[in-house]
């Protein structure tokens, strides 16, 4: 069996790790999502969408955030930063960040960023949620990494450059949710209700993603929250 072209794993124990270190972080925290077992981590923000003719042009958060008078910062959430919940902001965004997806362009150049910090770049594993559905019709076969919270994956193998492949069947779209190179030198998660990807890794790794000029990125710790109701600066609006 294949996901997006790339081999099912049917031994799930490699991810066991991540699994046990994920049961350790307080729910609703980073240390919930990625193990609090790397040196530094840092937020990967998804981007909005403007479009222009038949192309969709990349709006990075802070844009957004200038147009509404707020202020990104690394516990901004994105519903505080347009003053919504919101769908367009017409001439600046006409759609969200994607929920639960990250976006091919931007695992491109994450990728470039992390591959240069692993030793095993064309030894990766990539998980993807089983609740999807979609190609899943067994709940058991193939095997699947429990994670807390209902948040179960199914495994795939691939290389460093497969985090731009599309883990479901046409015409659905979903990135891996969950990733990490053999010799677990990071880690990376997009939780499926979250509209930015968290990373963990060594201080040079994360050094170097914060201060990658295409990738919206500001630095994090286990213990920062992750819900959309977790901005301190701009506490979301009531219902």
């Amino acid at each position: 069996m294949q996901l997006g072209g790339l081999p099912v794993e049917t031994d799930v124990s490699a991810g066991v790790w991540v699994s046990a270190g994920r049961r350790r972080g307080i729910p609703g925290t980073v240390g919930a999502l990625v193990p609090a077992v790397f040196d530094a981590y840092a937020r990967v923000l998804h981007p909005a969408v403007r479009y222009d003719g038949d192309d969709d042009v990349e709006v990075g958060w802070a844009e957004v955030a200038e147009y509404n008078g707020t202020v990104v910062h690394p516990l901004a959430q994105w519903h505080a930063l347009t003053h919504g919940p919101v769908d367009s902001q017409p001439p600046v965004w006409d759609d969200g960040p994607s929920e639960g997806h990250l976006p091919v362009a931007v695992a491109s150049r994450l990728s470039d960023v992390l591959r240069a910090h692993t030793t095993t770049p064309g030894d990766c594993l990539f998980g993807r949620w089983d609740g999807f559905g979609y190609d899943l019709p067994h709940p058991d076969v193939p095997p699947r990494l429990l994670l807390r919270g209902g948040r179960d994956v199914v495994l795939v193998h691939g290389t460093v450059a497969d985090s731009v492949r599309n883990l479901a069947p046409e015409p659905h779209e979903q990135s891996a949710n969950l990733w990490w190179p053999a010799d677990r030198a990071w880690c990376v998660v997009t939780d499926i209700d979250l509209v930015s990807t968290y990373v963990g890794g060594s201080a040079a790794c994360i050094a170097e993603l914060l201060a990658s000029p295409s990738l919206e990125a500001l630095p994090s710790t286990p213990a920062d929250p992750v819900s959309d109701d977790g901005d301190p600066v701009h506490p979301r609006p009531a219902p």
